[in-house]
């Protein structure tokens, strides 16, 4: 089991003072890179976190797990994530402008239970896209003490980049213990469970989602250096060292990686490119990275690769769509092919703007795996894959599902619209996949003022068959922000609010 490095992981205790001074600094954020979670220690009284413990017991007893309308029930929960030292840390890895999401669940650990096992949660409303770049986190709140015997939940440090079980396993547990009112946040895609309640209490834990709105252009921490300096110590002494480094140089809002700070050349790219099919995940991840530091001229061998990769998994077409899911960007079910792929779309995402007119080219490729990895690398690079934007629109019409989702997302992230995006946009609102319906919504909320045409589809979307998607039309109509936006979102909210205060034995 691992301890905490109290010099690291130092608890923010939560005081009256500027906002601003509760933002992570230099070396906390550095450490968030590399582990993956943040801890925090609320100063609530005691008696606050006592009776939200009551108020979800008196839920349990009298009207079971009511999941995402935990918070609607139990509005004091809000005050737990809106504390200066929780929004502080998120506001530091996520951007200013990030977004709760509606989903919300407690998840009761009982006495005597045997705990789970190590895994990635699923995304609510989504398929199961992984990124290394920071979109996504989760917020673990006890609202009592709980101790080691009590079925924390624990988590394998520095494993959210890893997708196979051997890679995650080399990490030692971390148990995430703490006095009620601890808040933990994490990576989304970190490796985690539920250990075993060995104790006779009651272990209740607050799951909360939390996504990020805005690309970052500048650190959004209590920064004073902005190189990257490695940590010694840790959950992970010895990791992608230079991943590390393109994601604080991302944070930072430095759109081309490490570019300019290697040795490497265009000589090191035929063993950088046959590491990207090695059976060693780390070893996958630092040829990815270190390709991204070669930049430009590291491109048509990346290409060409993905090319290579896609034609040799193409009399195995049939397994295609159920390893997409599994690796998260596109592949083939031979291991190999998918660790390829894969981890050269991460390297051309970390190339940055280089890579995107070979993106675009790769866009009208007969190949469906190598067109949805386009779009889904031009939708990491973002901001400046702007130049892609007419590309990506038209791609909003493909007739592979996965082309199309990618392709919504990007958009979303690069955040400027060409002429006829927005009504690209619109009619995906009413595709068959609640996931591209889900994106579609969410690419029209980051684009705010600029997707005022969609009001209409927006409204109708509220009544969609999918929970999220709801959430996203009505977060899409608060961000475009018009007069004729808002009074139709409060009608809407009007209508739909939840009463607290009305239950089978109150109600009226």
């Amino acid at each position: 089991m691992l301890s905490e490095n109290p010099s690291i992981h130092a608890e923010m205790k939560g005081k009256p003072m500027k906002n601003q001074e509760y933002l992570l600094n230099d070396e906390e954020m550095r450490r968030f890179i590399i582990d993956g979670y943040i801890k925090i220690q609320t100063d609530f009284p005691t008696n606050f976190h006592k009776t939200i413990f009551q108020q979800i017991e008196d839920m349990f007893e009298n009207q079971g797990n009511l999941g995402n309308n935990l918070l609607p029930l139990i509005p004091e929960i809000q005050q737990v994530f809106s504390h200066p030292a929780v929004h502080g840390a998120l506001t530091s890895a996520l951007g200013e402008n990030y977004v709760m999401h509606s989903h919300r669940y407690c998840h009761f650990n009982p006495p005597g239970s045997s705990g789970q096992n190590f895994h990635k949660d699923s995304y609510e409303g989504d398929e199961q896209i992984r990124r290394h770049r920071c979109r996504w986190m989760m917020g673990f709140y006890y609202p009592q003490d709980t101790s080691e015997e009590m079925g924390p939940t624990a988590v394998l440090p520095a494993t959210q980049y890893y997708e196979t079980h051997e890679s995650a396993h080399a990490q030692p547990e971390l148990a995430l213990c703490g006095e009620a009112g601890t808040v933990t946040l994490v990576h989304y895609d970190l490796w985690h469970r539920a250990m075993p309640n060995q104790s006779d209490k009651k272990r209740h834990m607050l799951k909360f989602l939390f996504t990020r709105l805005d690309e970052p252009n500048a650190p959004s921490w209590n920064s004073t250096d902005p190189t990257w300096q490695p940590i010694n110590g840790g959950a992970s002494s010895e990791g992608p060292e230079v991943m590390w480094q393109s994601l604080w140089n991302w944070f930072y809002g430095k759109q081309n990686g490490v570019k300019g700070d290697t040795a490497l050349t265009e000589h090191d790219l035929p063993a950088l490119i046959a590491a990207l099919g090695d059976e060693d995940e780390v070893v996958r991840l630092n040829a990815a990275y270190e390709l991204g530091t070669i930049g430009a001229p590291a491109v048509p061998a990346l290409i060409e690769t993905w090319r290579k990769a896609s034609g040799a998994g193409a009399e195995n077409k049939s397994s295609q769509h159920a390893t997409f899911a599994l690796s998260g960007i596109g592949g083939w079910s031979s291991p190999q092919l998918s660790w390829l792929q894969t981890h050269v779309t991460y390297a051309l995402s970390a190339i940055g703007g280089p890579a995107v007119p070979a993106l675009v080219e790769a866009l009208g490729s007969d190949n469906e795996s190598i067109r949805a990895s386009a779009a889904y690398a031009l939708g990491d690079i973002g901001c400046a894959a702007q130049e892609a934007v007419p590309s990506l629109t038209q791609a909003l019409r493909d007739e592979s599902a996965w082309v199309r989702r990618h392709a919504t997302e990007a958009l979303g992230l690069i955040g400027q619209p060409a002429q006829n995006t927005v009504s690209a946009l619109i009619d995906l609102l009413y595709d068959e996949h609640y996931w591209i319906r889900d994106n579609a919504a969410r690419a029209l909320a980051r684009l705010g003022p600029a997707a005022e045409a969609a009001i209409p589809a927006l409204m109708d979307t509220l009544n969609d068959d999918n929970r999220y998607v709801r959430f996203h039309a009505t977060f899409a109509l608060k961000q475009i922000g018009t007069p004729e936006a808002t009074n139709l979102l409060f009608d809407h909210l009007l209508t739909s609010r939840w009463c607290p205060l009305t239950t089978s034995h109150s109600a009226f």
